[in-house]
């Protein structure tokens, strides 16, 4: 048996033990969570998440009925969640007001990024929630061996690992007494992933390079590409890519003639409903790519390898396995197999 089809079978046999029972919380809990402890006493009544990510982790824990009010939306919900999330008030498509969270009275805020809520946040410092007694939880894919002092949206020391997503969704289960759900998701997810990079293996790539493009300030400036350490890196590296950006920053600014120099196989672009810089809109993006002078002269341009990716499967969220699968397919669509 292949190490990838013994990883395979692994993922599955975590999927079919994730079954048994898991032990239930014990109250009063302490949790270690982002630099800062937190403490229940018993599971939140009421939720309030800033950030899609948070949102999407309790509806997939079966926690919709505690969600108050969400904020922080790059696209649709996933579409088994889209009835619940029609009855759950959003307080606002980007960043909510400190006022307007606290006013839901929740029991928990449930946070993706530190910028939004952390030692400089946007919205508010942890230490305000806490003041007020709401606790606030940070999901750890946005702070395990991560700073988000350095660079616009942080700097990772470590790649990053879908372990530090299965971390936040078992954290937020133990937090609601949910482990049997947490446990269940992680299995899926770990069974997900194993069956994209088993596929991905089994095309014998070799040389293949690629550039994420999340977006841009402006249409005609550097954009904000994928650095080697964070999601779409991870992706990269477990399917045999070559990430052609060198940075260690989460979202670094690269000139296109450096990223045409380059000429990577691939160019994965983000689609999102979010619309706060013009390049959000990936149809912008592709006709930028087809009509400017530099970046129309790539291979991947000339020969129509180009992958649209769900924004949010970009980032560190349970959407990162559906991004792996989708950058999977489009290998095998490419013809790549060597």
């Amino acid at each position: 048996m292949t190490a990838s089809r013994l990883a395979l079978a692994a993922a599955s046999l975590a999927f079919l033990t994730a079954t048994a029972a898991a032990e239930p919380t014990k109250y009063p809990l302490t949790l270690e969570n982002c630099g800062e402890k937190i403490a229940f006493d018993k599971a939140p009544a009421s939720a309030v998440t800033v950030g899609q990510a948070a949102t999407e982790v309790l509806y997939s824990l079966g926690l919709g009925d505690k969600v108050s009010g969400t904020s922080v939306w790059f696209t649709e919900v996933l579409p088994q969640f889209k009835a619940i999330n029609d009855k759950i008030e959003r307080l606002a498509d980007n960043d909510p007001s400190f006022e307007s969270v606290v006013a839901k009275r929740p029991d928990l805020v449930a946070v993706q990024f530190e910028w939004h809520v952390g030692p400089s946040g946007i919205v508010a410092t942890r230490t305000q929630f806490h003041d007020v007694g709401i606790p606030t939880y940070v999901l750890p894919t946005d702070c395990v061996a991560k700073d988000n002092t350095i660079g616009v949206d942080g700097t990772r020391s470590e790649l990053f690992s879908t372990a530090a997503i299965h971390q936040g969704v078992r954290e937020l289960a133990t937090i609601f007494d949910m482990q049997d759900k947490g446990e269940e998701l992680v299995a899926d997810l770990t069974k997900r992933e194993a069956a994209a990079v088993e596929r991905a293996k089994a095309l014998n790539l070799k040389d293949v390079s690629a550039v994420f493009w999340f977006s841009s300030a402006e249409m005609d400036i550097d954009p904000y590409v994928a650095g080697r350490k964070g999601a779409p890196a991870y992706m990269m590296d477990k399917l045999g890519i070559r990430n052609i950006a060198g940075s260690d920053e989460e979202w670094p600014v690269v000139g296109w003639e450096t990223i045409a120099k380059a000429n990577p196989t691939i160019i994965v672009i983000a689609r999102m409903d979010r619309r706060r810089f013009p390049a959000d809109d990936y149809e912008k993006k592709l006709e930028f790519l087809k009509t400017d002078p530099v970046a129309s002269q790539m291979d991947a341009v000339k020969n129509n390898r180009i992958v649209v990716m769900d924004a949010h499967a970009m980032d560190a969220t349970i959407r990162t396995v559906s991004g792996i699968e989708a950058l999977a397919d489009s290998l095998e669509k490419f013809g790549l197999a060597k």
